[in-house]
C-alpha cells in the first residue's frame, strides 16, 4: 500500500508542478492574441479575464501519467500492455479536449458540439467500458449490450455536460473535480489498480494548480478560467473513472459496498443542477441551450452569499451527499430509495433558497418604497 501511495504522490506532484508551469505561458498566450472571457449580464466577473487555463489539464496529465507509470514499471515485474482499445481510448480523450479548446476559440455551435462530443463517448463502451448492471437501481440489474452502450454514452455526455455548465464561478467545477478525483485515489489505491490511482493523482494535482490561479489570481494579477477544453476533459476523465470503478469494485469481495453508489454520489449536485435547469428551460419553452442565470451558484448569490461563500456552500453540500449517502447504504438503504432521499433533500434546498430569495426581494422593495418621496 505504502508503494501506491509513493507512486499517487509521485503523480500528483508532476501534474502539479507542470500545470503551475504552463498556466502563466497560456496566461501570456492570451493577453497577446486576446482570448478573454469577456463580462456579460449571465456572467457574475466584471473584467475580461484569459480563459484557456483547462488546455493544461491534459498535456500535464500525460506527461505525469507517463512519468510515473515509466517509474512503476522500470520497478516492478509488469510491463505496459497497450492496445488498440487503448488507442481508442486516447484517442477518445483528444477528440473531447479538442472540441473544448475548439469551443474557446471558435465558439462552436452548441448542436455541433454536442455531436462531436458524443463521437468521443463512443470511445468507451466500443473498448466494452459499458455500464452492463445497474446494481439494483429501479429493480435492474444485468442490462443487454444493446441498452449497455447507449446507455453509457448517455451518462458520459451527462456528466461531462454537467461539469461544464456548473463551471460558473471561481473554483466551483475545479472544486467538486478534486473531491471526486481524490475519491478516486483513495478507492483505486485501496483496489491496489496502480494505472488508476496514477491517473487520478495526477489529474488531481493539475486540478489544484488550476484552482490557485483561477481562484487566488487576482492577487498577482494571473487569474484564469479553465474554459471548455479544461471542463469537458475533466467530466469526460471524471466519466471513465467512474464507470470503470463500477466495473472493477463489482469483482471485490471484501467490499459490501453498492458499487454504483459512489460514482452516483460524487456527481448529485451537478447532474441534478443539470436536469433542474434542462426541464426549467423545457417547462417555459426555452431552447435546451440557451444561456440564463438558473444554475445552482447564480441562486446561491441571489440570495446574498458572495462568490466564495456559494463555492463553500457548494462544495460542502457534494460532502453531504457523499458521505448521506455512505451512511445510507451502511443502514441496508436500496439504492433506488437513496434516489428519491436525494431528490426530495435536493429539492428542499431549493425551496429554502427561493423563499430567502422571496423575503430578500420583498424586503428590498418594501425599502425603496419607504424611500419615495410623497
Amino acid at each position: 500500500m505504502t508503494s501506491y501511495w509513493s507512486y499517487s504522490l509521485m503523480a500528483f506532484v508532476i501534474g502539479a508542478i507542470a500545470t503551475s508551469v504552463t498556466i502563466p505561458l497560456i496566461i501570456a498566450f492570451c493577453r497577446k492574441f486576446g482570448f478573454f472571457d469577456q463580462p456579460n449580464q449571465r456572467k457574475v466577473h466584471k473584467a475580461a479575464i484569459p480563459r484557456l487555463g483547462g488546455m493544461a489539464f491534459l498535456p500535464s496529465l500525460a506527461l505525469s501519467f507517463a512519468v510515473t507509470m515509466l517509474v512503476y514499471y522500470s520497478q516492478s515485474m509488469y510491463y505496459p500492455d497497450f492496445s488498440y482499445t487503448s488507442a481508442l481510448m486516447v484517442i477518445g480523450a483528444a477528440i473531447v479536449f479538442l472540441v473544448g479548446g475548439m469551443d474557446d476559440l471558435l465558439d462552436l455551435p452548441a448542436n455541433l458540439k454536442f455531436v462531436i462530443l458524443a463521437i468521443g463517448s463512443l470511445a468507451l463502451p466500443v473498448c466494452n467500458l459499458a455500464i452492463d448492471n445497474l446494481y439494483g437501481f429501479f429493480g435492474i440489474y444485468e442490462v443487454s449490450p444493446w441498452v449497455a452502450y447507449p446507455l453509457t454514452v448517455l451518462v458520459i455526455m451527462t456528466i461531462v455536460n454537467a461539469i461544464n455548465l456548473i463551471d460558473g464561478i471561481d473554483g466551483l467545477a475545479s472544486g467538486i473535480s478534486v473531491i471526486c478525483l481524490g475519491t478516486f485515489v483513495y478507492l483505486y489505491s485501496d483496489l491496489r489498480y496502480v494505472i488508476f490511482t496514477v491517473m487520478s493523482a495526477a489529474l488531481l494535482g493539475s486540478v489544484l494548480a488550476f484552482m490557485g490561479f483561477n481562484v487566488f489570481g487576482k492577487i498577482g494579477r494571473m487569474k484564469i478560467f479553465m474554459g471548455d477544453a479544461g471542463s469537458l476533459i475533466l467530466g469526460y476523465v471524471l466519466a471513465y473513472l467512474a464507470i470503470k470503478y463500477m466495473m472493477v469494485t463489482e469483482q471485490d469481495v471484501y467490499s459490501d459496498i453498492n458499487p454504483i453508489l459512489i460514482p452516483y454520489s460524487l456527481f448529485i449536485v451537478p447532474v441534478f443542477d443539470l436536469m433542474r435547469v434542462a426541464f426549467t428551460r423545457l417547462a417555459v419553452g426555452e431552447p435546451m441551450f440557451h444561456a440564463d442565470q438558473r444554475h445552482i451558484h447564480h441562486i446561491m448569490m441571489r440570495c446574498g452569499l458572495t462568490m466564495h461563500q456559494t463555492l463553500v456552500l457548494i462544495l460542502g453540500l457534494v460532502t453531504f451527499f457523499i458521505f448521506g449517502n455512505l451512511a445510507l447504504d451502511e443502514m441496508h438503504v436500496p439504492i433506488t430509495i437513496i434516489f428519491f432521499i436525494d431528490i426530495a433533500l435536493y429539492l428542499l434546498f431549493f425551496v429554502v433558497a427561493f423563499v430567502l430569495i422571496d423575503r430578500k426581494e420583498s424586503l428590498r422593495e418594501m425599502m425603496d418604497s419607504e424611500m419615495l418621496p410623497f
